[in-house]
C-alpha cells in the first residue's frame, strides 16, 4: 500500500516509521544539567553515522507542553553526555527512566542504579550497562519546533570485559551483550535470539555463481 507522507495527520508517519524502522538501538543517555545533578533517559531514534570519525545522532522530542526534555536542555553544543547500552537484564531499570519525572529528578536514583565514573566526560555511566559511550555533542539539527537530532562525536568505549574477544583488534562478541532493541508499538522490543550469518561477496564471487549468458 502506498502512504503519501504529506496527506498524513497526527502521528501516522511516526506510526509507520516506528513499525518498520526496526529493530533500533536504544541510546541509554545519562546527561547533567548546569547544576551538575544527572538525569537519564532512553531513546530509540538513535543510530551510528559515521565510523571515521566516530559520530552518533540522536532524535529527541519535545514534551507535549512543547517544552525541551531534560536530556535536549542539559546536551548544549561541547557538552559532555554517556550513551548507554540496554542489556535485556536492565530492561525494567530502563522503563523506570523513562517516566515523565518532573526536572530535576534523579532517575538513576528513582531505578535503583549504581554509576560508575566515566574517563573524558563529566556525567557517569551505568555501572551494569555491557557498552557505554562517552561522547560529546558536535552540534544540533533543529528539524522543528518539537525535534531535536543531536550528532555527537564518540570519546571512548567501556565494554563488558567477558565479551570483549580480542582487545587489541577490537573484537568483540556482540551476542553476549544480550543487547535490546525497541520494535513496533508502545512496548514493544527484541532481544538478540537469532542470529544469520550471510558473508559479503566480492565481484568475483558473484560472478563465479551468476550463470553465464554466453
Amino acid at each position: 500500500m502506498y502512504f503519501d507522507i504529506s496527506a498524513l495527520k497526527g502521528n501516522n508517519a511516526y506510526k509507520l516509521m516506528t513499525a518498520t524502522i526496526v529493530p533500533r538501538p536504544i541510546a541509554w543517555i545519562v546527561s547533567q544539567d548546569e547544576q551538575g545533578r544527572n538525569n537519564a533517559a532512553p531513546f530509540s531514534f538513535f543510530g551510528a553515522m559515521s565510523g571515521e570519525p566516530p559520530v552518533v545522532c540522536v532524535g529527541i522530542g519535545t514534551r507535549p507542553d512543547g517544552v525541551h526534555k531534560d536530556t535536549a536542555a542539559n546536551l548544549h553544543i561541547g557538552a559532555g553526555f554517556v550513551i548507554n547500552m540496554v542489556s535485556s537484564e536492565l530492561m525494567a531499570q530502563m522503563n523506570v527512566t523513562a517516566i515523565d519525572f518532573a526536572p530535576g529528578v534523579d532517575e538513576l536514583q528513582a531505578a535503583g542504579l549504581e554509576i560508575a565514573a566515566s574517563n573524558k566526560v563529566a556525567p557517569p555511566r551505568i555501572a551494569a550497562s555491557p557498552v557505554a559511550m562517552e561522547c560529546r555533542v558536535q552540534q544540533h539539527l533543529d528539524v522543528s519546533a518539537h525535534r531535536r537530532i543531536i550528532v555527537a562525536d564518540i570519546l571512548a568505549m567501556h565494554i563488558r570485559d567477558d565479551a570483549v574477544l580480542d582487545a587489541e583488534r577490537c573484537h568483540i562478541d556482540t551476542p553476549r551483550l544480550d543487547l535490546v532493541g525497541r520494535m513496533h508499538g508502545g512496548g514493544w522490543y527484541s532481544i538478540q535470539n537469532k542470529l544469520v550469518e550471510l558473508p559479503r561477496m566480492t565481484e568475483a564471487q558473484w560472478r563465479d555463481l551468476t550463470p553465464s549468458e554466453e
